[in-house]
């Protein structure tokens, strides 16, 4: 990667934002956790956070340690040659899920759409490893990119008041997880017993950016011993590390 590759803009009075492009691609993302890292490990004076997104990086200071200009000068030379950095060691999270039933009330909606079963639905869903994009909209909320296209589907023309803790949902090409209770417009199409989200743990996002996900189906009885053994703690997630 070149130095002229990133574009950097000021963001208020206490953050920058370096961007490598507009579009949503994993070259592109790759860029942004590359420079992620490589700003962690140069333990940058006066860094306070790292927020990584599809196509940039907030990155957000203290004044009294540094400021813009040399903030700046500092990214865009850490910036260069991400293309060489080593990658980082990453996580597959197998993500369990009851599809269908009263988890998935959209489910027969994509088979009227997409004119496929709901096994074959169910398939192809499970079926895909889903990198971790990016975080927001709610705490411990995934975007997820790698849904396959012929699973896409619009979002409800009229949004949901509350969708339940724990929905796996498709909204156009993009699946992902409520870790909340929330309104919401994604296509319905299971549960994970799986907490994305919870504030008493040590680490209360379940996922990072730069993740990836892996669905696989389990039935409703499986769902509610999953959700049970969670609460008592004798539920372990399987994580797998590339």
């Amino acid at each position: 990667m070149t130095e002229s590759s990133v574009r950097i803009l000021r963001s208020g009075d206490r953050a920058l934002v370096a961007e490598f492009g507009n579009q949503i691609e994993p070259a592109i993302n790759d860029r942004v956790h590359a420079l992620e890292i490589r700003i962690r490990e140069s333990c940058v004076p006066g860094v306070t956070e790292l927020v990584p997104t599809f196509r940039s990086l907030l990155i957000c200071y203290d004044p009294a340690v540094t400021e813009y200009e040399r903030i700046k000068a500092t990214v865009r030379q850490l910036a260069q040659n991400l293309d060489a950095l080593q990658e980082n060691e990453g996580r597959t999270l197998l993500i369990p899920c009851c599809y269908g039933s009263h988890f998935g009330p959209d489910l027969k909606d994509m088979e009227q759409h997409t004119g496929l079963s709901r096994d074959e639905i169910i398939a192809i869903h499970s079926g895909t490893d889903y990198r971790v994009y990016m975080l927001g909209f709610l705490p411990g909320f995934v975007y997820l990119g790698g849904l396959d296209e012929r699973i896409a589907m619009p979002r409800l023309s009229t949004p949901r008041v509350r969708i339940p803790k724990g929905s796996v949902g498709i909204g156009g090409s993009q699946t992902g997880v409520y870790p909340l209770d929330s309104p919401g417009g994604w296509r319905l199409i299971g549960s994970t017993p799986v907490n994305f989200y919870d504030p008493e743990r040590e680490e209360p996002v379940l996922c990072r950016a730069g993740d990836t996900i892996r669905f696989y189906p389990i039935t409703s009885a499986e769902y509610y011993d999953i959700h049970r053994m969670s609460a008592q703690g004798t539920w372990t997630l399987e994580i797998r590390m590339k």
